[in-house]
């Protein structure tokens, strides 16, 4: 537990501005997702719109990491690096990216459908980001992160769908991951007691047909083993005051 850095709530308003500059990028960017578009192109507008605002790009060369964007197009999971590739009409893509502001870290992911996608890709996209919120739901004072895990694990093994269990949520503060790690998956009532201070990225990530992964050569680029599809959604919260802030925002990938 000593591990875990807990935040005031100065610090916690500086990564509130870090994840607000961070969300109307990831909002933007899906405007700009269409059929034609390359990754390359959505990555260079990611990293322009970040340093107009005054912000710094984490992803880009963290641990050699070439891109701003972490562009997962449908069987790949994660840690997608921009390449030539262009979208096509049914396609997905989860859109993963952090903001270095005042030097706090930001972490936030969204999956966009291109154009008109299959009905199971909706389902898939839909199931997981409301896995997402079931955990987050759990993310409260008195709890556990098993709580967290078992939620989001829950939601989807009942839709029919597959935890990756490769890959997890994070503390983030001013390091982009910090402890504790925060899984997907778990038993209620276990783990690490959820307390004020903490601020945690929650991303469950999501197979079709299966949760197993195999990793490109390159190191970064992650596969589903099957080929099937995969999505993933991801917020950065804050437990503060005895309450949870959801400290990004979806509601500019929504045009709420």
């Amino acid at each position: 537990m000593n591990l875990i850095k807990l935040k005031t709530k100065e610090e916690i308003n500086k990564i509130r501005k870090s994840c607000e500059i961070l969300s109307k990028m990831i909002g933007y960017i899906g405007k700009h997702i269409n059929p034609g578009v390359s990754l390359l192109e959505l990555d260079s507008l990611a990293e322009e719109f970040i340093r107009d605002n005054g912000a710094i790009p984490a992803c880009k060369n963290y641990g050699n990491f070439p891109g701003t964007l972490c562009l997962s197009v449908n069987d790949k999971v994660v840690h997608g690096i921009p390449n030539k590739y262009i979208l096509k009409e049914g396609d997905i893509v989860s859109v993963d990216s952090g903001v270095i502001l005042d030097g706090f870290y930001s972490d936030c992911t969204y999956t966009y459908g291109v154009g008109e996608i299959s009905d199971v890709d909706k389902k898939l996209i839909q199931v997981t980001k409301e896995s997402l919120f079931v955990g987050i739901k759990k993310a409260v004072i008195g709890n556990r992160l098993g709580d967290i895990g078992h939620a989001i694990e829950n939601h989807v093994k009942k839709n029919g769908f597959h935890i990756v269990r490769q890959y997890c949520g994070h503390g983030i503060g001013r390091d982009f991951h910090e402890e504790p790690r925060v899984l997907n998956y778990g038993k209620e009532h276990t783990g690490v007691l959820l307390q004020n201070g903490m601020v945690l990225a929650i991303e469950p990530i999501v197979g079709i047909s299966t949760g197993e992964v195999r990793v490109d050569k390159n190191g970064w680029d992650a596969f589903m083993k099957n080929g099937c599809n995969s999505a993933h959604f991801e917020q950065t919260i804050a437990i503060f005051d005895n309450k949870t802030e959801i400290l990004t925002t979806f509601k500019y990938c929504e045009n709420e």
